[in-house]
């Protein structure tokens, strides 16, 4: 394989960006979002064998969703992709269906919108011709989205020839190449064949989309706008169905929303490298539209004013630590 792109040497301010923009060139492009406060690292590696493309991906954590509109643009209607996940985990959602899949496991996903939550780790995206697979499985709806377990040998055969071919595929001659990708393909093809017979679970719809909800939550707090009908707009389901699934867990999506925020406002007020940052810049910073309501609010939560909550902090820090 040959290094498409490696943030390694690029400045942690800018990586990411550049990150989104390789990815889409190579995939089809998305909105993506890095999740979590380290800085983000990345590389992308990639091989031909005959008509398979093949990109082993190895990333942080990330959030991505593609749009009609994205898969439009990419002009890649007549492809579908399998995921052979090498390490990490990933939590994805296309139509009505979840997968939650890690090291080992296989999910094929065809040309629609579809929303991930990737952990850091590495896959291999196999590019496939979308004719071969309804050909021989039906409609690509039937299974895009559903999660071959590396439980199953076949899983484990397919995912062990690919890794592979791709090694020695510089090697191969073209007719041979050409040959050796069909016979990977149809392994993809009998795993997921194999699966299907087990016949398709339910959907495990609530407790991925909750922790995603929560995920969306997490990297926009900053929002003021966020409220819970953007929230389930943002998850692709109505603002009725995502209280179902939240009330099922004990929670309000609304109380959810503001506990987070005067957590991390917490946190912030009570962080020494703060102490330098205004009140009312940390509370706009958490999503809150006014000082005076983030004050009251913030009194309600943790029984003080945030001024106060911060001398306190500071004074315990400095008296032998804090626990916040």
């Amino acid at each position: 394989m040959h290094t498409v792109f490696s943030t390694d040497g690029i400045h942690p301010h800018n990586t990411f960006r550049r990150w989104r923009e390789v990815l889409g060139d190579q995939l089809v492009p998305a909105e993506m979002r890095s999740v979590g406060d380290a800085p983000f690292q990345g590389r992308i590696q990639a091989s031909t064998i005959g008509p398979m493309a093949v990109t082993e991906i190895a990333n942080g954590a990330m959030r991505t969703e593609s749009t009609a509109d994205h898969i439009r643009r990419s002009g890649r209607d007549d492809q579908v992709v399998a995921v052979m996940r090498l390490s990490g985990g990933s939590a994805c959602q296309q139509g009505d269906r979840e997968a939650v899949f890690g090291a080992g496991d296989l999910v094929v996903f065809d040309p629609r919108p579809g929303v991930s939550e990737a952990q850091a780790g590495c896959s291999l995206i196999v590019t496939l011709p979308r004719e071969r697979f309804e050909a021989l499985l039906g409609p690509s709806r039937l299974y895009t989205a559903l999660t071959v377990g590396a439980d199953l040998a076949s899983t484990t055969l397919a995912s062990t020839f690919i890794q592979e071919l791709v090694r020695v595929g510089d090697r191969l001659t073209s007719d041979a190449a050409a040959r050796m990708a069909l016979i990977g393909t149809d392994l993809i093809v009998a795993s997921l064949a194999e699966r299907m017979a087990q016949g398709v679970p339910r959907s495990i719809h609530g407790t991925v989309t909750v922790q995603r909800a929560k995920a969306y939550v997490e990297a926009n707090l900053s929002d003021p706008n966020l409220d819970p009908r953007q929230l389930a707009a943002a998850m692709g389901l109505s603002l009725r169905r995502l209280q179902e699934l939240f009330h099922e867990r004990g929670r309000h999506i609304s109380d959810y929303i503001w506990e987070r925020r005067l957590e991390a406002a917490a946190q912030r007020v009570a962080d020494p490298a703060c102490a330098h940052v205004s009140i009312g810049t940390l509370a706009y910073d958490c999503g809150f539209a006014s000082q005076a309501h983030f004050a009251r609010r913030f009194k309600q939560h943790h029984g003080m004013p945030p001024r106060e909550y911060r001398i306190a902090s500071l004074l315990n820090g400095r008296g032998g630590g804090s626990d916040l």
